[in-house]
């Protein structure tokens, strides 16, 4: 099983900035992508991200070039920095893996078998 733990969630106004990160354990001779997913109440999860073991990345449409997403494989640690924050990216965001599918059939559904317990995120206008 993997382990994950997010950090780096609070509040914010919108405009503003936040960096996420999330340790990852147990996964030794990992080859497969992870990825971030978020939730808001009363929504169903929705995929934000993934990044696979060399860097390529993919991005839901409504935070594509404000949520770049890495990796430091030396420190077992996967970021996503949010920027220009807007309040409707207000919910709890989860890092997950491994993943249930191959990268190149990713749509956007974040199927994955392991989650961390999330880290809250909020933007006011």
């Amino acid at each position: 099983q993997v382990q994950l733990a997010e950090s780096g969630g609070g509040s914010v106004q919108a405009g503003g900035s936040l960096r996420l990160s999330c340790t990852v354990g147990g996964t030794a001779g990992k080859h497969y992508f992870m990825g971030w997913a978020r939730q808001a109440p009363g929504e169903h999860r929705e995929g934000v991200s993934v990044i696979d073991a060399d860097g390529k990345t993919k991005y839901a449409d409504s935070v594509k070039g404000r949520f770049p997403s890495s990796e430091d494989n030396d420190k077992n640690t996967l970021y996503l920095e949010m920027d220009r924050l807007e309040p409707e990216d207000t919910a709890m965001y989860y890092c997950a893996a491994p993943p249930q599918c191959m990268y190149s059939d990713y749509d956007g559904v974040p199927l994955f078998r392991d989650w961390g317990q999330g880290t809250q995120v909020t933007v006011s206008s």
